[in-house]
């Protein structure tokens, strides 16, 4: 879901956005699953060349997005290297306790939690909102009060940043964000919160007087500006996932990089 960055479309645009939302869960699903350390290893390599080249957004800013993900790996994997259970020992110094069996279990949860980051990055790069929600109309019968009901909420937060801006250009003006304390902060927090509030409020009000009005209920047939269908890109979707899962198999048993299997504990 592009901010506005400039982009380049690729053919995962194409794809039918609930079709690719699905497919995508059911990969989520299968990678849960997986507990062979190389396997999943390899399926995030290949998951992330996907990322990178099919992304459509240009590779400084997708490195600055990829970064964060570098950073949940080193401590997603930390915590379970430094405190995880294992046989054989390699260090011990107080709480701390690494072990073979730990290392390998925490390069593991790391790696799931890279791959999750990167297919969810992925989608989100190359869905557009509005075409999700259309999809979601149409192909997965979604009703429509519900998806222009997102649709409104996700167009209001570009006005909601504005005003928060200019509640905070006021507050400078007068003179209150020089100020310091419990009070100040206090203070702060109700000349935010309050027009922020009573604003959405207003706004949704008047959202679901229209909506209402033009008999958003989803009872009846209703035409859609944009008609979502599927494609022959998303034929290529599902079989280039189904590549990437026997490809990184077929790879981690002649080339594996870690010399262990099946990472759980006992096993």
């Amino acid at each position: 879901m592009n901010m506005g960055w400039s982009l380049q479309e690729t053919w995962i645009y194409r794809i039918n956005p609930s079709f690719k939302l699905f497919v995508l869960m059911g990969l989520f699903i299968f990678i849960l699953f997986v507990h062979v350390l190389n396997w999943l290893t390899y399926l995030t390599i290949i998951s992330f060349i996907l990322l990178w080249f099919f992304s459509g957004i240009s590779k400084k800013m997708l490195f600055v997005l990829v970064l964060p993900f570098f950073i949940v790996f080193i401590s997603t994997a930390s915590s379970m290297i430094l405190f995880g259970k294992g046989e054989t020992i390699w260090f011990q110094w107080g709480l701390i306790q690494i072990s073979e069996e730990s290392f390998y279990r925490g390069i593991h949860l790391g790696f799931r939690a890279f791959i999750f980051a990167t297919l969810g990055l992925l989608f989100a790069l190359t869905t557009r909102p509005v075409m999700l929600f259309y999809s979601l109309m149409q192909q997965v019968h979604l009703k429509p009060k519900y998806a222009y009901s997102f649709m409104a909420g996700y167009r209001l937060i570009p006005i909601m940043v504005e005003e928060f801006f200019t509640i905070r250009n006021a507050m400078k003006v007068r003179g209150i964000a020089q100020n310091k304390g419990l009070t100040s902060f206090y203070h702060k927090l109700k000349t935010y919160s309050i027009p922020l509030l009573a604003g959405s409020i207003r706004r949704a009000h008047r959202i679901a007087i229209a909506m209402e009005a033009k008999r958003f209920t989803g009872n009846k047939h209703r035409t859609y500006f944009y008609e979502i269908r599927f494609s022959k890109y998303d034929g290529f979707f599902i079989a280039l996932i189904m590549v990437i899962i026997f490809v990184s198999f077929y790879v981690s048993t002649i080339l594996p990089i870690f010399p262990v299997g099946d990472v759980r504990y006992g096993k």
